[in-house]
């Protein structure tokens, strides 16, 4: 036995403490405030998934409990309860359910956080206005007490959230929360418990609401997940899960008839359910498999549903058949929800590439779009710099679309701010994520008025996700160009300084997935306040290559920028290109041979490359230019790089960005590595 006799109040002890700690860390995901916040189609998608399952559920079981009382008796005795419980929408339950198939901050996975905090709302409210009008049948006195006690609590959750604001007030910004308020804080979570179960409430309900009252996100409630987050979802939570299920004993003779009266009821409340959040889906023309998949996103049931019916069953409001029949519809929608979710929704279908987005495909002087990615302080001047480089000027425009990323933690409501709408006085404020982002793009565009315009936008989301919100970005703004910063950051001497495994993931991701052109900048910490950049361009053929041209041609444009276009040829060589790629190279690479009379600032050179790529010449490029502009030339196997292939390190910057941006190559040079605009797999 797993389990020996004698141990199993133990056993629920220490899993019910473990519930309550995972309700209470809940509640410090939860970002309330979301809800003055919510727009109409979450909020009428939460009322309607809140209330049609009530009406359709409570009279149909009132119905059922009526007609068959005479042949099961007590088996449906309070079936009415069950019924409501099986309508709830819990956040907790959504959240974790979102997490788990890696879209909570896709558009789906956001309209669905939010419909599920405005349901989860509502039935708080209803629940302990239910639970005091039935006390108030049975004792006037008892009820009002309840409700007196009630308010008493909330006075002092109002009183204890200034309380731990002083404590994120009194944290230095960067430092951790001190340990003795954290363990003060764990302490408090069990006295809220005790305080509720005195007072005739569920031992539950007290962490879950001193957690709504704990400040989300850093540092508080980053801290309190570091310390407890791993322990409790990972061991105490399927301890709890654990317990409950012990509870079903399927030797039992459930009886046909019971078995089908229960599985009518909960067919007919998640039909109810899935109806109410797929027509006013639909009604607001959100595709068909899009709809059906918020539908069953906000039906799914999870442990707090678990967690309901176990309560019900230990107070004998429902029977032990009862319950194992509900344990294990629970099981069973947990299990299929996912797969069907999988199948019917996948967010990357609609960056398909079947509209041109790259800088090749503009016409002359058109306005150039570029989301530019900021993740650390020190990005910010590299991509200013970097802009630059596209020659911005009142006939040559560029927009550029600020994107502040930043890691969700302590919290289970992404974000994402645009800081046009929700334009506030930033120097006062004191919440502001992304202060230093939007002051210094500001700058930029004050200073080129008429050639800049800058949007400037922030997202806190998980780190596996973040390509979710670049992509969506550049989807909805119709950018040519998005800009990524490596991952790797070089000291002044040429070593490196600090590595970001996530940051590496993310730029892979939104290469994968990108519907426009993307560049990847390795900075390398280019001397500020020159009056002229020079910039290599290395050429070999191909998409990628003919896109980083391009992007060099724009910077010729600035009679500033000393531009030298490096054509490798291979001699005796197949080139690894198609016919079409060929003559398209040749067409783009006209322009640059015949340079007009007048034009100093561009060279063409060819090189012949007889054997590999001559790292040489490149090593001294990486002292002799300012930026070296390569295309990534992905899938492309060519003469002059195929022995370097195996030995590449970054697959993301292509065998010639890899080798410049090796610890090898020690100059002063920043690298960008082009990757032009993909019909993705997706959209085939």
């Amino acid at each position: 036995m797993v389990f020996p006799y004698g141990s199993l109040d133990t056993l629920a002890l220490i899993s019910a403490v473990g519930y309550s700690f995972f309700l209470f860390l809940g509640g410090v995901k939860m970002d309330v405030s979301m809800i003055t916040r919510t727009g109409k189609k979450a909020g009428v998608i939460a009322v309607l998934s809140f209330v049609i399952p009530i009406l359709v559920g409570f009279p149909s079981a009132v119905l059922l409990e009526t007609k068959l009382a005479p042949i099961l008796g007590d088996e449906i005795k309070n079936l009415h309860v069950v019924s409501i419980t099986h309508g709830l929408t819990s956040f907790i339950v959504i959240a974790w359910l979102l997490n788990d198939l890696k879209i909570i901050n896709s558009e789906l996975g956001r309209l669905a956080i939010t419909s599920a905090m405005v349901s989860d709302m509502l039935n708080m409210t209803f629940g302990i206005f239910l639970n005091a009008g039935d006390q108030y049948k049975e004792d006037h006195t008892g009820a009002l007490l309840n409700i007196a006690s009630l308010a008493v609590f909330v006075i002092v959750a109002l009183v204890l959230r200034p309380a731990l604001f002083w404590v994120v007030s009194r944290t230095p910004k960067g430092r951790p929360v001190k340990d003795v308020y954290i363990y003060a804080i764990i302490l408090m979570v069990l006295l809220f418990g005790l305080l509720t179960s005195t007072w005739n409430r569920s031992f539950f309900l007290g962490p879950l609401i001193f957690g709504l009252v704990v400040p989300e996100g850093p540092p508080l409630g980053t801290a309190l997940l570091t310390k407890l987050e791993c322990f409790v979802s990972w061991f105490l939570l399927p301890l709890f899960v654990t317990t409950c299920v012990m509870k079903v004993d399927l030797s039992l003779d459930y009886g046909f008839l019971l078995v089908i009266v229960n599985a009518i009821l909960v067919l007919l409340m998640f039909l109810a359910k899935v109806l109410a959040c797929l027509v006013p889906a639909l009604y607001c023309k959100m595709p068909l498999y899009d709809a059906f998949a918020l539908s069953l996103i906000l039906s799914t049931k999870g442990v707090l549903e678990m967690a309901f019916y176990s309560v019900l069953y230990d107070d004998k409001i429902i029977s032990e058949r009862t319950y194992g029949i509900m344990a294990i519809s629970v099981l069973l929608i947990a299990s299929v929800v996912p797969i069907s979710v999988r199948f019917l929704y996948d967010p990357s279908r609609k960056y398909a590439g079947y509209q041109t987005r790259n800088i090749l495909s503009l016409k002359p002087n058109a306005e150039l779009k570029i989301l530019a990615c900021i993740h650390k302080p020190n990005h910010i001047n590299v991509v200013i710099n970097l802009l630059d480089l596209f020659c911005p000027r009142a006939e040559n425009p560029i927009f550029v679309f600020a994107l502040h990323l930043i890691e969700m933690i302590g919290r289970s409501s992404p974000i994402f701010i645009c800081h046009q709408i929700q334009r506030k006085d930033i120097s006062g404020s004191k919440s502001s994520y992304s202060e230093n982002v939007i002051l210094a793009f500001d700058l930029y565009q004050h200073e080129n008025i008429g050639a800049v315009t800058v949007n400037s936008f922030t997202a806190v989301s998980p780190a596996n996700l973040m390509h979710e919100d670049i992509c969506t970005l550049a989807l909805d703004k119709l950018t040519s160009f998005i800009l990524l910063p490596f991952h790797r950051k070089w000291s002044i001497d040429g070593s490196i300084e600090a590595e970001d495994n996530n940051l590496r993931a993310l730029n892979c991701s939104v290469l994968e997935r990108a519907p426009c052109s993307v560049g990847i900048l390795v900075s390398r910490g280019r001397q500020l306040g020159m009056s002229l950049c020079r910039v290599a361009m290395i050429f070999q053929g191909g998409n990628d290559d003919r896109e980083a041209l391009a992007l060099a041609k724009r910077a010729a444009k600035d009679s500033r920028n000393f531009v030298v276009v490096y054509h490798l040829i291979a001699n005796d060589y197949d080139s690894g290109l198609s016919k079409w790629d060929i003559m398209l190279d040749s067409l783009v690479m006209k322009e640059v041979k015949n340079i007009e009379p007048g034009v100093e600032n561009v060279i063409y050179r060819e090189m012949a490359a007889e054997s590999g790529p001559q790292t040489n010449i490149l090593r001294a490029m990486v002292d002799a230019y300012d930026y070296i502009i390569v295309g990534r030339r992905h899938g492309i196997n060519s003469p002059h790089t195929i022995g370097l292939t195996e030995w590449t390190e970054f697959s993301e910057l292509g065998v010639i960005g890899d080798l410049l941006a090796s610890s090898d190559f020690k100059g002063r040079a920043s690298i960008l590595v082009v990757q032009q605009q993909q019909v993705s797999k997706w959209g085939s």
